[in-house]
């Protein structure tokens, strides 16, 4: 079994990065919450270093690591040449994924990107993306590297701003409105293309993929199982939203059916008494730890 160089994101995606991992089965062991160095009892895996994302595209592209994690808007910035394994449905907050935006100020009268003119001042965190998105829409735009608090530079400072969000709730905050989506960008496990290349070290990487997806999948929903006599079982299986198609068996002794199936967390508070109320018996609610397809 190859063992893997892995580097894990510092900052916005490191709490969520590290729970997942968590429930994965892989737990990220380090001395304190600010060691770069860490490690995973797990023999795929010799070393973990935490780093800002920002940086993790080139240095798994330069071979420093073989996996990582970062979102596709590092990727974008910096176009590094990485292999996606996967795409990881996380951001900081929920599973959704971040956006990249064109904002301007809530009271200025550009609707669109193309409203813009060459000389247009655009502050942002992706100079590289952002400057290609204008070339893109033929304008000459002086797009200049933001440090931080980039939404707080309008108007004074920047005409218009190219920011991150998940719901858009702190550009409105400061007195922003969207008017483009520049990117869409999900979390991804990437790899240095030479190392997945290598038979033994892709397998070893697929493998740790498997867990953080079906980690991924599992979570938000659980196993429901129960007993039901034959003459309710369609009732009761009509009101199973099931992930795919329930799986029912007979019991023993022609006592009637034992059904199981996946549902989402969010409907078992009315699933359950309507599941009871069509017949159903011996209802057992199962938390999932990963679903693996």
């Amino acid at each position: 079994m190859s063992e893997l160089r892995l580097v894990l994101p510092k900052g916005s995606l490191e709490r969520s990065t590290l729970a997942l991992f968590e429930e994965a089965d892989l737990p990220v062991q380090r001395g304190s919450d600010v060691d770069y160095r860490a490690a995973i009892n797990d023999p795929r895996i010799s070393e973990v270093r935490i780093l800002r994302p920002q940086e993790i595209p080139r240095y798994v592209a330069d071979g420093l690591f073989d996996l990582g994690i970062t979102g596709r808007d590092w990727i974008e910035e910096t176009q590094a040449d990485v292999t996606t394994v996967a795409q990881l449905h996380y951001s900081k907050a929920t599973a959704r994924p971040i956006r990249i935006v064109l904002a301007v100020a809530e009271d200025s009268t550009v609707t669109s990107a193309t409203d813009l003119t060459d000389g247009v001042r655009v502050h942002t965190e992706y100079p590289s993306l952002t400057g290609r998105y204008f070339e893109r829409l033929g304008i000459d735009a002086q797009v200049t590297l933001s440090y931080g608090a980039t939404e707080a530079k309008v108007p004074e400072i920047a005409d218009a701003v190219v920011e991150i969000t998940e719901t858009g709730r702190a550009l409105r905050a400061a007195g922003l409105r969207i008017v483009d989506e520049v990117l869409l960008s999900h979390t991804e496990l990437v790899a240095n293309p030479e190392s997945y290349a290598d038979p033994e070290r892709r397998r070893s990487m697929e493998q740790i993929e498997t867990l953080l997806t079906g980690t991924l999948e599992a979570r938000g929903r659980v196993l429901v199982k129960l007993n039901v006599d034959g003459d309710r079982l369609e009732t009761v299986i009509a009101l199973l939203p099931s992930l795919r198609a329930p799986t029912v068996n007979e019991l023993a002794g022609n006592g009637g059916f034992a059904v199981e199936t996946v549902v989402p967390t969010s409907q078992i508070n009315t699933l359950i008494p309507a599941l009871r109320e069509g017949g159903a018996t011996g209802i057992l609610e199962i938390p999932i730890s990963k679903i693996v397809h």
